[in-house]
């Protein structure tokens, strides 16, 4: 039977559900998917608590990524057969059983890469690499700073700055997942106990560093911003600021939103520093996206990057899944399985 998982409104985990649906036709130049894992972000939970756009209107099936096996083409479509295992990067709606997505989102998965692996793969490293290469042009003698680096774009992260040869990188996390940063041999901040204005500015002797990767949004931009070096780069991809626990609180998303700093241009040109918003999910130029995905896949192909896939959730445990996250108990993806693995066969 179909099915896909629904917000049906904002509010808490008892807002999302899984509903049965109608089996999705592919249209030109699209094909279908039968998903086997699918990854939640914690944009999907923003989306689900209503603090997050742009987003289709209630009730919608969120997800950005999906893995599984081609089941059907569209008119047509050449470049794909019956029964390949594909990686898609999806505007919206991957939480299903079967999806349609257009064949320039969708990528071949090598076989020596893992269904679990490439589900945990497009939205994480894509932010990263977006952020670090394409806008940043990061080099071996850049600096770092990750903000959430136990998370999934900041584990991608990190491994990015790794395979760079990028030496002086600085990550905040709660204490308790201080080991994932060190094993990557970067400086782990707690976020919780330390500054790390002060942190940073005291290690670089006042210099800062050239790239800030900052999730949480909100006041925690000026503080950011603030140490990042003269030609330097902060990137804003989130505002997790807007919802510390897994309760709506529109107060406090409102709090959040009012702290968020507006960028005064001509103080950023005399200070010769850049502010770049990332949101993979409304970039529209599919050859920068596959371009980038190729070489992330390459790079997992050659052990450069390694996908840290936390946990897997049934597609009907997606509220413990949303709860899981809320709580802040991953190190890296979690994701959704909505079929067996069985090597394409057909359902």
């Amino acid at each position: 039977m179909p099915r896909r998982v629904v917000i049906n409104k904002a509010g808490g985990v008892s807002a999302i559900a899984v509903q049965s649906m109608d089996m999705p036709e592919p249209g030109k130049d699209e094909v279908r998917i039968r998903v086997v894992f699918a990854g939640i972000n914690f944009a999907d939970l923003l989306m689900r608590m209503g603090f997050y756009n742009p987003r289709p209107p209630y009730p919608f099936t969120p997800g950005y990524e999906v893995s599984g096996y081609v089941d059907a083409l569209g008119p047509g479509v050449t470049s794909f057969t019956i029964g390949q295992r594909v990686v898609a990067a999806m505007r919206n709606g991957g939480q299903a059983s079967h999806v349609t997505c257009e064949t320039s989102r969708i990528i071949t998965i090598p076989d020596t890469i893992s269904l679990e692996s490439a589900a945990a793969t497009p939205v994480v490293y894509l932010t990263a690499h977006h952020m670090l290469h394409y806008l940043g042009h990061m080099n071996t003698d850049h600096s770092v700073l990750i903000h959430g680096g136990a998370g999934g774009v900041g584990i991608a992260a990190l491994q990015l700055c790794k395979w760079a040869g990028v030496e002086k990188v600085w990550a905040t996390s709660s204490a308790p997942k201080h080991e994932i940063i060190k094993q990557y041999g970067a400086r782990a901040i707690d976020r919780h106990n330390e500054n790390f204005v002060d942190i940073i500015r005291k290690e670089t002797n006042g210099r800062g560093v050239d790239h800030v990767l900052d999730p949480i949004g909100g006041e925690h931009l000026k503080r950011s911003l603030s140490v990042v070096a003269e030609g330097g780069r902060l990137y804003t991809y989130g505002l997790s600021a807007a919802a510390p626990t897994s309760k709506r609180s529109l107060l406090k998303a409102l709090f959040a939103m009012r702290k968020t700093p507006k960028f005064d241009p001509l103080r950023l040109m005399t200070r010769n520093r850049s502010v770049f918003g990332v949101h993979m999910g409304t970039w529209s130029d599919e050859g920068v996206m596959q371009t980038q995905l190729d070489r992330i896949l390459k790079g997992i192909e050659d052990g450069n990057l390694n996908p840290t896939v936390d946990s897997i959730f049934p597609a009907e445990k997606v509220q413990d899944a949303h709860q899981y996250i809320h709580d802040a108990e991953n190190i890296g993806k979690v994701l959704l399985q909505f079929s067996q693995d069985d090597g394409g066969a057909v359902q």
